[in-house]
């Protein structure tokens, strides 16, 4: 069943940070045994997804299809709500899981909250800490951090709501336009699947583009619009390794990833490896590798680019909580490289579990 659902052909691998194809080798973890761990049909494995927020129904479609995956290798899933019952189920000697894999997007899974949780609670989890997940969680603060990491990213202005009511809304908006520049992007300082964002190709489109980012949060990102090619790339921790998965192209008949485009089946196009020159390929794997690195992430996690015409992979963002949806980037990318999901989700699990955290709340 793993094998109908993930396995392909392909004729491109994941790659290390040394540039080696490492199909094989991400394949093969899965397979050797890990010493001092209980088999897998006795390993206690929690997905918890779903939650509150606006991305819960992603969230649920996640859990249940890593929840699968796993099942189909062995293991020993269950999948609970964000909920009251869940401190309950964590702490009770019955139900308290060997590893935690949280699929949260949005508030709470992806701010660090969830996580802070977990480590209170003393239980290993499958991603970042807290700490780097709020410092990713936040736009604003990820730019700035991969800037100073030497990563190229789109010049951008951060304005809270209440900036256009005490100033007033047109003259802020006459000073973004005079300022920046057209196109812009405006998106939710906080967020994720796209929801609130607009590309503006012109002054009179601005008003609307903030209406429809307030709506999903109080602080907006207005950033210049790169042309070029949007490009995803997602980095895992594996063995204490990291496998950089192939560099995913979008292509969207409007020009922009939005909510509908990221979850209906249909006119968006997807090419593994993206259709790049293979230095520009190179550049912008490395790209995520440094981005993943210098926020702390760890065990999971997904850069967005634009490639621009002159081949200068610009930051957007890096998600620690990427989807896991059968339209989602980083399985499209898994399964484009050849692995099999059953056998890349637990060859992270074993990591995780072959650490024996002990993650506690840092003081």
């Amino acid at each position: 069943m793993a094998d109908q659902r993930a396995d392909a052909a392909a004729s491109s691998g994941a790659v290390t940070d040394t540039g080696a194809t490492e199909t094989e080798h991400s394949r093969s973890h899965a397979e050797h045994s890990v010493p001092d761990l209980k088999p897998r049909e006795h390993t206690k494995i929690l997905v918890v997804c779903g939650g509150l927020s606006h991305e819960r129904d992603i969230s649920l479609s996640s859990g249940h299809r890593v929840e699968g995956f796993l099942e189909d290798a062995g293991w020993n899933v269950d999948v609970h709500d964000m909920d009251s019952d869940l401190l309950d189920y964590l702490s009770s000697e019955d139900t308290r899981p060997d590893l935690v894999w949280p699929l949260l997007h949005g508030a709470n899974g992806e701010d660090g909250s969830i996580r802070d949780v977990l480590e209170m609670a003393g239980l290993p989890y499958v991603g970042s800490r807290a700490k780097a997940s709020r410092t990713a969680w936040s736009k604003p603060i990820a730019k700035n951090v991969v800037r100073k990491a030497g990563i190229s990213t789109p010049h951008s202005v951060t304005l809270p709501e209440s900036m256009f009511r005490e100033l007033g809304a047109g003259k802020v908006i006459d000073l973004l336009v005079s300022s920046l520049g057209l196109p812009l992007f405006v998106k939710p300082t906080m967020g994720g699947s796209a929801l609130g964002c607009s590309l503006v190709t012109s002054a009179d489109q601005l008003p609307q583009a903030m209406v429809s980012c307030f709506a999903y949060g109080s602080v907006a990102l207005v950033e210049q619009a790169v042309e070029g090619t949007e490009v995803s790339v997602s980095v895992l921790d594996i063995d204490g390794e990291p496998t950089i998965l192939p560099p995913l192209e979008i292509e969207t008949p409007n020009g922009t990833y939005d909510y509908e485009a990221r979850y209906t089946p249909g006119p968006t196009e997807f090419y593994v490896p993206a259709r790049l020159d293979p230095k520009v390929l190179r550049k912008v794997q490395d790209a995520a590798l440094t981005a993943h690195r210098s926020l702390g992430l760890r065990d999971i996690s997904r850069s967005d680019f634009i490639v621009d015409h002159d081949g200068q992979p610009q930051f957007l963002e890096s998600n620690v909580t990427p989807g896991m949806t059968d339209t989602s980037l980083l399985p499209q990318s898994a399964v484009a490289a050849g692995l099999s999901l059953a056998t890349l989700y637990s060859s992270l699990a074993e990591s995780v579990l072959a650490q024996h955290r002990a993650d506690g709340p840092r003081r």
